[in-house]
């Protein structure tokens, strides 16, 4: 959520970087709003202050034995009575402001960093290093539902009978694989200085919203019918929100935290190739990163953070390349955010495995997560998360990258100690 002070002050500014993102975006209506609020609240400190005076001065009369002075009490009753019948329906009006403007400033995406670079969609995004080296077959490489399919590992025909379209059935070193996965990247940035913790796998409604998922994507989101929950559509959600309306000591940020969920997304509007295989599924494994910091060191803290699941993607050894999303292709909550793409032999390019974004204090004013400065005053800390990494996509990485003339694949070296030399 933008402040709304920063929007009434800076309203040209505002709109003119909002502009910069995909969707029409125009905050003069909150302004409109946050003005009649204004207008209405001292409207009611003023009534309030009038009545709390005429009742003192009832308190008063009504100590006195004098007629007259009876007569102006019951004459100031009156007055009390009507006052509070207008307070009561300003109150109403109030309330009804209060609401609009909370939801409309809901709607609104978080404005672009200065280094983001302007444009409306992926072409724009800048490349900002690559790594590794792309693996040369002298066969035509396949892809990995294919190799997969073939091996016995991914069965995407029983997933689809259990469940439905997108869903997965992993099997024997398939799943193994996924698993040591997780163990290799939460061990791994464990050791980097990231708390591990394992968060509920259904989170709220006020979770939801608190991230930026709500109200806006409620339509990618599975619905719990029976309860309210939602599925976590990613660990950022359950784990941002443990500090949802806290007030953090400053002196033990920044807080890093890793986690592993399932993902649950609907993936409304989708389709074409990255539907096929284990790229764009229903469920999907996943060890996210996050973290809470002070305003001055969050943008330093996202080079970490993109450097930490890259991390991950070198031990692996597998190609990639870090990208800066322009404006129109950032997500909604985001300020700034790098995506890291691993290279994929079937597709000829690099695939998204990541997504690391700072948020500024966006997060933080919709959960209510402060922390208090060095003069005792509350701000709002910033938050950073990023997927570290994404399992199903660095599975389907490992089968492509690493696949072999025979249809066996090949394990990477950091893996040898889950599986030997090879697959099995």
């Amino acid at each position: 959520m933008l402040d709304i002070k920063y929007l009434a002050q800076n309203t040209k500014e505002a709109n003119k970087r909002l502009a910069t993102r995909n969707g029409d975006y125009n905050i003069d209506g909150a302004v409109v709003l946050d003005n009649k609020r204004k207008e209405l609240l001292q409207e009611v400190e003023a009534l309030k202050a009038r009545r709390n005076q005429a009742s003192a001065k009832i308190a008063q009369l009504m100590r006195s034995k004098e007629a007259k002075d009876k007569a102006e009490a019951d004459k100031l009753k009156d007055e009390v009575k009507r006052e509070g019948d207008k307070l009561k329906d300003l109150d109403g009006k109030l309330s009804e402001i209060e609401t609009k403007l909370k939801d409309f400033l809901l709607s609104i995406p978080n404005i672009p960093h200065e280094s983001v670079p302007i444009g409306k969609d992926e072409t724009v995004n800048k490349e900002i290093r690559k790594k590794g080296k792309l693996p040369k077959f002298d066969f035509e490489p396949k892809a990995h539902w294919e190799i997969g399919e073939k091996a016995g590992v991914l069965d995407f025909a029983t997933g689809a009978k259990v469940a439905g379209a997108r869903f997965t059935v992993y099997k024997g070193w398939g799943a193994k694989l996924e698993r040591a996965l997780i163990n290799l990247m939460l061990d791994t940035h464990g050791k980097a200085g990231y708390t591990e913790v394992l968060p509920p796998f259904m989170i709220n409604r006020d979770s939801m919203t608190g991230t930026g998922q709500l109200p806006k994507f409620e339509e990618d989101a599975f619905l719990v019918a029976n309860n309210g929950y939602f599925l976590a559509p990613t660990a950022e959600v359950p784990v941002t929100n443990i500090h949802r309306d806290e007030i953090i000591k400053a002196d033990t940020l920044p807080i890093s935290y890793t986690a592993y969920t399932p993902c649950f997304r609907a993936e409304a509007g989708s389709a074409g190739r990255d539907t096929r295989g284990l790229i764009r599924q229903h469920q999907f494994n996943k060890v996210e990163l996050v973290k809470f910091a002070t305003p001055e060191s969050s943008s330093a803290l996202l080079e970490q953070l993109t450097g930490d699941a890259e991390k991950i993607l070198q031990l692996l050894e597998l190609p990639y390349r870090v990208v800066l999303l322009c404006t129109g292709d950032m997500g909604f909550a985001s300020q700034k955010t790098y995506d890291i793409e691993v290279w994929m032999p079937s597709y000829g390019k690099y695939v998204e495995i990541s997504s690391c974004s700072n948020f500024g204090d966006f997060q933080a004013r919709r959960a209510n997560i402060r922390y208090r400065n060095a003069e005792g005053k509350n701000n709002f800390v910033h938050t950073l998360n990023g997927s570290g990494l994404a399992l199903g996509r660095t599975v389907a990485a490992i089968i492509e990258n690493y696949q072999q003339k025979d249809g066996s694949v090949a394990v990477p070296k950091v893996l040898k100690s889950y599986f030997g030399d090879k697959f099995v």
